[in-house]
């Protein structure tokens, strides 16, 4: 691995892997994109984290990204929209090895620190959301929003929802709420709230000093801003845990107050399959014993949904003709039974499943 390096990052690639000091340093390098996952950033991050594993004078890892306005906005989902219409595999190559990274990410046995500054979205939550420190700013906004392009909270999503305080996962997950800061400690998908003014400092000392990681950073904190989850937990715990999704969108629309019926109009035009299979998966996630096994999970669900033509036609509608009117199949929640559900979660045939971890 290179040492820092002082070329700008502009001429730098889309990911920019580096040792500085005690840190291993990975900055996500596209910030035209808002930091944007695409495949080819997956393996130099893989092969870092393992190099680093066994290297002594690297003594935790740093993850943060490049520009002033997001860590990462999510996968470079249009890439595989063109996919599918193209006929190759990415996709599954896409979410097979982006997932060896989410697990290792969760696993890691080194500290790392994950800087959720600014948009922090989709695969952004795979990067950061299973880091053993995660550093939320006031300018953090953080979210899972699959359900609205026709897919599921992947990237061990569901695991981080499924253990999110009472309902507050499944509200998330089906809604794609974003979340202040405030919002994704309550969650628990963040740690500490740090003014985004205060991170170089940070980052510089954590590398070049040794302070500890934990003490370094708490002696930093600051107040995050107030939780939305937390000021309307009351009625988020009693209405999404009812049992189906049609239940929880009468509720919805039944419940008085502003925040309950903006929650009602924004799920209305989502995929009722992706919302139907997001519910079961993060209640299912909640038996599952481990982040290794709800990617496993979500993998199924994921290329399922791509091979419907579920989530293809939801990037169509969103990102490419932007028509916003996506044909959902089946378009109504009414129309997604237990046997359709059953079949999205059932084991892959020929060896198609991903195994991560023993």
């Amino acid at each position: 691995m290179t040492e820092a390096s002082s070329v700008p990052l502009e001429n730098q690639p889309s990911v920019i892997v580096r040792r500085e000091g005690r840190a291993g340093r990975i900055t996500l390098n596209r910030p035209r994109a808002l930091n944007a996952l695409a495949y080819d950033m997956v393996a130099p991050m893989v092969d870092a984290l393992r190099a680093w594993a066994d290297d002594p004078k690297v003594e935790l890892v740093i993850l943060d990204g490049a520009g002033e306005r997001g860590l990462c906005a999510g996968g470079d989902v249009v890439s595989l929209y063109h996919s599918k219409k193209d006929g190759t595999d990415l996709a599954r190559r896409f979410w097979s090895e982006e997932y060896v990274l989410n697990a290792m990410i969760g696993s890691y046995g080194k500290p790392f620190i994950a800087i959720q500054d600014g948009i922090v979205m989709g695969g952004g939550i795979g990067l950061s959301g299973h880091a053993s420190h995660r550093i939320v700013t006031e300018r953090s906004m953080l979210a899972m929003p699959e359900t609205a392009i026709g897919l599921i909270p992947d990237v061990g999503g569901t695991w981080l929802l499924a253990h999110a305080p009472g309902q507050i996962g499944a509200f998330l997950g089906l809604t794609g709420h974003r979340m202040n800061s405030g919002d994704a400690l309550y969650a628990g998908i963040a740690d500490t709230c740090i003014a985004s003014s205060a991170l170089p400092e940070l980052i510089d000392l954590l590398a070049n000093t040794d302070e500890p990681v934990s003490v370094a950073i708490a002696q930093r904190a600051t107040a995050p801003s107030p939780s939305v989850l937390a000021d309307n937990r009351e009625m988020i715990d009693r209405v999404f845990s009812l049992p189906t999704v049609e239940q929880i969108r009468a509720a919805l629309i039944a419940e008085p107050g502003e925040f309950s019926a903006k929650v009602a109009k924004a799920i209305g035009p989502y995929s009722p399959l992706a919302m139907k299979a997001t519910l079961a998966a993060i209640r299912r996630a909640k038996a599952l014993g481990s982040l290794e096994r709800a990617l496993e999970i979500e993998y199924r669900l994921c290329v399922r949904l791509f091979d419907r033509g579920e989530f293809t036609e939801g990037i169509r509608a969103l990102l490419i003709d932007k028509d916003r009117k996506p044909a959902w199949n089946p378009p109504r929640l009414e129309d997604v039974d237990d046997a359709l559900l059953d079949g999205l979660f059932a084991s892959m045939p020929s060896g198609g499943d991903i195994r991560l971890g023993v």
